[in-house]
Formats: C-alpha cells, sequence, structure tokens
C-alpha cells in the first residue's frame, strides 16, 4: 500500500508555471485531492512550452506541465466571470487549502485574496506565491527564476572565474519556493489541528534566492568583499571541483583533513601531505591555485573510471559527470523508485520524477497522469451542487472549457 499521509485534504490550485504547481502536486502525491483550477483558453502557460509529447491525435502537451501536475484534476474556468467566481467559491467553501501565484493585486481584484476566501472559510489555509513578497519597496515586482538569480546575486556567484554570469537552468528558485510553501502549508495545517483555524502563507522567490545565499552573505558580510565565481569549486574548500582524468572528467570532493591524506595515499602524495601549504584546508583554500594544479596534475595521469574505482575504495568523494540520459539508465536511478513509469490513456507511456520521499519505506503512488484541461470540470462542479445542464450552460457561455467528448 503506498503511503497517503494527508489523505482527505482538499486542495484547490490557482497557480500556473512552476513553484505553486509542484507545490501542490507534492500534497497530491502525499493523498490530497487536489483542483488545478486554469483559465479557459491556453490552460497553464507551461502546457505550451516546450519540448512537447504528442496525443495520438496530434494534441501537445509541454513536457515541463507535465512535470508539475500529476495527482491532480482540471477544472478549466473563467474566474473573471460572476459565474465562474461563484463556482470556485463553492470549491473553496470546501477545500482545506488553496494555492495562488497571481500577479500583485490580481487575486485581489478577482476576489480570491486570502481576506475574501477565509472570511467564507475560517479554516482555510491560503498561501500566496509571488516574485518579491508583500512587503518593501519591491512588492508590486513581477518575478521569475531567471530574474530573482539575477536580482539576489546568484548570477554574481556562478560560472567560471573569469566568465560571464551563468543562470542555473533547473529553476532552483521556483522549485524551492514550491517546497518552502509546502512546508508552510503543513505547518498552518498543523497549527489549524490545535485552534480550529487556518491561517495565510507567504512564499516569494525573492525571499528563497536570498535564503539560498546564506552562508554566502555570511562571507561577504565578514570580508566586505565580493566573493570569486567558483566554477564547479567551492570558496571554502579545496579541492573540491571538476578536474580531467586522462581521458574523461570527474569530480573530487575532499571535504575535510581526513579525506585529503587518503587522496594524498591513492594519488601518491605522500611527500606534500603535511606540507604548511596543504596540510589543512584552511591553508589548501589559501593556496588554491597551487593546490588544483597539483592535483590536475596528477588525476590526467590515469583514466577517470580508474580512479572512480580507487578514491571511493577508501571513501573519497567523486562522480563521473554523468548526463540526464546516463543518471536514466543507471541501476540505482531504477532501484531507488525516483522514476515512475505509467501509461497514460492520451499520451501513451511516460515517465516521471517521484516525489523525493519515503513515508514508511515506501514513494507516494502516481494516482493520476496529468490531467487534459478541463478534464474534470463535470465531475468537479457536480461535487458542488451543480447539475449537467447547469454544466452545459456554463459551457455554452464559454464560462468553463471541457474537453471534446
Amino acid at each position: 500500500m503506498n503511503p497517503a499521509p494527508v489523505a482527505g485534504l482538499k486542495v484547490l490550485d490557482l497557480s500556473k508555471v512552476l513553484a505553486g504547481p509542484l507545490c501542490a502536486q507534492y500534497l497530491g502525491d502525499m493523498g490530497a485531492d487536489v483542483i488545478k483550477v486554469e483559465t479557459t483558453g491556453a490552460g497553464d502557460e507551461t502546457r505550451g512550452w516546450p519540448p512537447f509529447r504528442s496525443s495520438a491525435t496530434g494534441q501537445q502537451t509541454g513536457t515541463v506541465f507535465l512535470s508539475a501536475n500529476r495527482n491532480k484534476r482540471s477544472l478549466a474556468i473563467d474566474l473573471r466571470s460572476e459565474t465562474g467566481l461563484a463556482a470556485v467559491l463553492r470549491l473553496v467553501d470546501q477545500s482545506d487549502v488553496v494555492i495562488e501565484s497571481f500577479g500583485p493585486g490580481v487575486a485581489k481584484r478577482l476576489g480570491v485574496d486570502a481576506a475574501a476566501l477565509r472570511a467564507r472559510n475560517p479554516r482555510l489555509v491560503c498561501c500566496s506565491i509571488s516574485g518579491f513578497g508583500s512587503v518593501g519597496p519591491m512588492c508590486e515586482g513581477k518575478g521569475y527564476d531567471v530574474i530573482l538569480q539575477a536580482f539576489c546575486g546568484m548570477l554574481a556567484i556562478t560560472g567560471e572565474r573569469d566568465g560571464p554570469p551563468v543562470r542555473s537552468p533547473f529553476s532552483p528558485v521556483d522549485q524551492a519556493t514550491g517546497l518552502h510553501a509546502l512546508i508552510g502549508i503543513l505547518a498552518a495545517l498543523l497549527e489549524r489541528s490545535r485552534t480550529g483555524v487556518g491561517g495565510t502563507v507567504e512564499a516569494s522567490l525573492f525571499d528563497t534566492a536570498t535564503g539560498f545565499l546564506g552562508y554566502f552573505l555570511q562571507g561577504y558580510w565578514e570580508r566586505g568583499t565580493e566573493p570569486e565565481r567558483p566554477g564547479s569549486g567551492h570558496e571554502s574548500l579545496c579541492p573540491y571541483e571538476v578536474f580531467e582524468a586522462r581521458d574523461k572528467p570527474l569530480i573530487l570532493g575532499v571535504a575535510n583533513d581526513g579525506l585529503w591524506r587518503s587522496f594524498c595515499a591513492v594519488a601518491g602524495l605522500q611527500d606534500i601531505v603535511d606540507d604548511p601549504h596543504f596540510a589543512t584546508n584552511a591553508a589548501r583554500v589559501a593556496h588554491r591555485d597551487e593546490t588544483v594544479a597539483l592535483v590536475r596534475r596528477v588525476l590526467a595521469t590515469r583514466d577517470r573510471d580508474e580512479w572512480i574505482e580507487a578514491l571511493g575504495a577508501v571513501g573519497i568523494p567523486c562522480s563521473p559527470l554523468h548526463t540526464l540520459g546516463e543518471l536514466s539508465a543507471h541501476p540505482h536511478t531504477a532501484a531507488s523508485g525516483m522514476v515512475y513509469e505509467y501509461a497514460d490513456a492520451r499520451l501513451g507511456r511516460l515517465r516521471t520524477v517521484a516525489q523525493p520521499l519515503r513515508f514508511g519505506g515506501e514513494r507516494t503512488a502516481l494516482r493520476r497522469p496529468p490531467p487534459a484541461l478541463g478534464e474534470h470540470g463535470r465531475a468537479v462542479l457536480r461535487e458542488v451542487g451543480y447539475d449537467d445542464a447547469q454544466i452545459d450552460e456554463m459551457r455554452a457561455a464559454g464560462v468553463i472549457a471541457l474537453p471534446a467528448q
């Protein structure tokens, strides 16, 4: 039996793109009934982001959407209409959690801000996800992952020492904001279990990006100087970066002095292990160029896999630089259960990355594939009291969109 620790929880997901949808997906993975509320036109914009998976009928669905919207039902509805808003408010009355990521002021204009919703349902936990938060001179600013990577200094510290800034391509700010939102929602639900009253949670890309930089900022405040871009390295550890072996690169993580001594023994560097320039991590950091050059020379003498075997045998952290294909095909990936394979009636057989948790030793289940736009609209509206005639009338008026029968 797959775990479902929040089964029975009802979640209304008004968010789009990545942070909010990922948060809601994880709640769905853990057993919540998640209703994704989308616009009646294109729906969540990531449906239209390439690359695509095509159905047998030629309908295309963006892979970003597929990655963040399993275990949800889709309701495509026009929130700007009086009828559409009324239907969503019926859903709010039955919900435990609402997640939204509208631009500044939009939720209030639509009538779905936290104050309005909690006035109807005091047990509701309302989570708002924004670019810059609700406080401060930037609170009206719109935020995307790359904008916050730039604004908060992340781009200033990524890339090679003498090269240009490099964006972290996997949208870490968006994804981690979704995780912070999830933490906040679960904490608010725990508080509700004690008080009987819901609450509000705010997560922002600015807060997340700034939080990521905690130890970098601590070092900056202490030194008063900006750090150099470390490439694949670490400003506080050495040697701790990518090196070229004779045939292929590997990454080496000598994170303490014990590992350094073990490395020197394997690498035939016993004569310098106690040298004052190298004996401690602080000394190696102070003499980084000299240390890196020395390690680079010795690692270039053998093939990568020889080094991986030799270093791994004595517990020195190291790894090949895998591609996504190599990760996908690795036996550990298969054994870990971190990749689901599933069948979708529209899109055929697909794979997706699991929620990175185990409960009682088990992964959560994939109960529903990512939905087609408006796929569950009729069923969802029936659950809040609409009959088929009313639903058909809403469809004819353009208030809702339903998939073709």
